[in-house]
């Protein structure tokens, strides 16, 4: 625990040149209906870039930096959701720090998007069975929508996560789609939902024709065993709702394990990846010319530190951002 508080100092340090480059770029980015953020924000790896603050402890650190971040970044995506439904509670406090303007994305929580549960034993007596609330309407409104009303209007995308489907699982493409479908047609109108599948197979027309349908995004994501995003850029259809949303993971080929081991905890870039920048790029440039709104949202595990890949990306489509002035 010592070299952790280590991290939090009695007095705040200056306030980075990192913020001074961050916060105007991403502020007209937003206006434009462009909104990058990271996924989660909880790193003491950023002290000294995008938190400047003296906080006492970790443990205050991580109840209330979110009000700074949000002094930077228009948007977060939120990957604890993924592990337990939102509580009210914490919605509200979110709510309560951030600006007007300011959005939360949630990945969906995994009792409602895993088909059988991994023999893991954080799924206790679930683990190694078929889950029978795989995509269930009701369980999804009542215990993941419901709670999101505390956010007051602050929700960015709803993102169904669904890990890569063994070939063994019974759950090919085909039966994919038609759950898939299923499910979507029973969902509330009025918010930004959007699926990420990890088989590559899955990127085809009967997937992607159920999106399209319902105005419903294809998350391009950067995972280990998915084609880059600017590979799935140029796959037709892969753009099918009026918004877009972009999510850079990891390298393609690299276990997600293997990248925390080698980037934590997460001070700078320890690994410039050119491909899954220009995924970004390409991702904003689709975005701004066919009038879509886009969450871009970056991982530490892409580079080592996502604020600065963030920035780097930024300095990329300055040359556009001058020539729209």
């Amino acid at each position: 625990m010592a070299a952790q508080l280590s991290l939090f100092a009695d007095a705040a340090p200056p306030k980075p040149e990192l913020l001074a480059r961050l916060q105007p770029r991403l502020r007209a980015w937003a206006e434009d209906g462009i909104y990058f953020g990271t996924s989660s924000w909880k790193y003491p790896g950023w002290q000294g870039q995008i938190y400047h603050k003296a906080y006492k402890s970790q443990r205050a650190f991580e109840q209330t930096c979110i009000a700074e971040y949000a002094e930077t970044f228009p948007t977060v995506c939120g990957d604890f959701a993924l592990y337990d439904f939102p509580h009210p509670t914490t919605m509200r406090r979110i709510a309560d720090a951030t600006p007007e303007h300011f959005t939360l994305s949630l990945k969906v929580t995994d009792r409602i998007t895993i088909f059988r549960y991994p023999a893991l034993p954080r799924y206790g007596s679930h683990a190694g069975r078929e889950n029978n609330d795989f995509l269930n309407p009701d369980l999804f409104q009542a215990a993941f929508l419901q709670p999101l009303a505390e956010l007051r209007g602050k929700v960015g995308a709803i993102i169904f996560e669904f890990s890569e489907f063994a070939a063994n699982s019974a759950m090919d493409l085909g039966h994919f789609a038609q759950r898939l479908d299923a499910f979507l047609t029973q969902l509330p109108v009025g918010f930004h939902y959007a699926v990420e599948v990890r088989n590559r197979a899955f990127l085809n027309a009967a997937y992607l024709d159920v999106l399209k349908r319902h105005n419903v995004a294809h998350v391009l994501n950067n995972w280990t065993k998915m084609p880059p995003i600017v590979d799935q850029l140029q796959a037709p259809g892969t753009l099918p709702a009026d918004f877009a949303v972009v999510r850079a993971l990891l390298k393609p080929g690299r276990p997600y394990a293997e990248a925390v081991q080698r980037f934590a905890p997460y001070e700078r870039i320890q690994e410039e990846n050119q491909e899954i920048r220009e995924g970004l790029v390409e991702s904003v440039e689709r975005a701004v010319a066919e009038g879509r709104q886009l969450f871009a949202y970056v991982n530490n595990r892409a580079e080592g530190n996502a604020p600065l890949t963030i920035d780097a990306v930024l300095e990329k489509l300055e040359p556009a951002r001058r020539r729209k002035r």
